[in-house]
């Protein structure tokens, strides 16, 4: 199996990438399956209905996302639908809207897309992913094939957690961070890691943001409103391929496009 992971999805820019760039990955790689994540498709922060509708509309399959997945409320009923193509982390409280991870059929199998968040450095204090996940891939009906977009700060925890699942996943595929790292891997027991996907947005800003609010707030140490950045536009994303049979990685490769710059009278949702 083929599956394309594209790294968070950030404002316009990142939309307009998603548009633009995917057929290109689908026609270069042929992906049976596509997943995103979405954390920062509105304006950097969450996600909302249009916002959705739109990157599904542009080919992605399936949505992951991460701490702003509460940021926009118009999205909670979308959560809350099994049939709709988006997850949150599986360790916030189960009372809270949607669900953590889905069974996706791709052909004549089944992929588990499950979404976990760290808690080293991040808001919230969470159930521990490393104790959620045995109880995620303990249920009686788990497919061979499991993905688990980790969204997390802290380097030491990702790669903690990879070895933690290692030969009982397919793939743990780091995000949050939006700078991809170069250590894409297929571990001891076939499970391809990777630390961060990166970014699918603004290549000229702070992670996205722009790069002369973001260099002021550390002169001034005073609040900031997050702004997307302008100019040239990258795709980051990871390619796998997963043996059916085994789930097991036999292939991990690091993806980098960017759009040429062009001119834009606003970028901003």
């Amino acid at each position: 199996m083929k599956i394309i992971f594209i790294g968070d999805i950030t404002g316009r820019p990142g939309r307009r990438a998603i548009r633009e760039l995917v057929p290109e990955l689908r026609a270069e790689f042929k992906p049976d399956l596509i997943i995103a994540n979405g954390d920062n498709m509105a304006a950097g922060a969450g996600l909302t209905v249009p916002t959705y509708q739109e990157v599904l509309e542009n080919g992605v399959d399936f949505l992951t996302s991460g701490d702003h997945i509460w940021d926009k409320t118009d999205i909670f009923p979308i959560l809350e639908t099994k049939s709709e193509k988006l997850i949150r982390p599986a360790n916030y409280p189960e009372r809270d809207p949607g669900r953590g991870y889905e069974d996706v059929a791709v052909g004549k199998n089944r992929v588990r897309i499950i979404n976990l968040m760290g808690n080293v450095f991040m808001r919230a204090n969470l159930v521990s992913p490393f104790v959620l996940v045995d109880h995620i891939l303990s249920t009686p009906d788990c497919p061979k094939i499991v993905l688990i977009d980790f969204h997390a700060e802290a380097t030491s925890e990702k790669i903690a957690f990879s070895y933690y699942v290692d030969g009982r996943v397919s793939a743990v595929l780091g995000t949050h961070t939006h700078v991809q790292t170069n250590d894409a891997r297929i571990l001891a027991g076939g499970t391809a890691a990777l630390t961060d996907v990166g970014m699918t947005g603004p290549a000229d800003g702070v992670i996205g943001a722009d790069k002369q609010v973001i260099v002021e707030s550390y002169l001034t140490q005073m609040p900031w409103k997050y702004e997307i950045a302008d100019g040239s536009v990258e795709l980051s994303a990871v390619y796998l391929e997963l043996d059916e049979s085994t789930g097991k990685a036999t292939k991990i490769e690091l993806i980098k496009k960017q759009l040429k710059a062009t001119e834009q009278a606003s970028l901003a949702d």
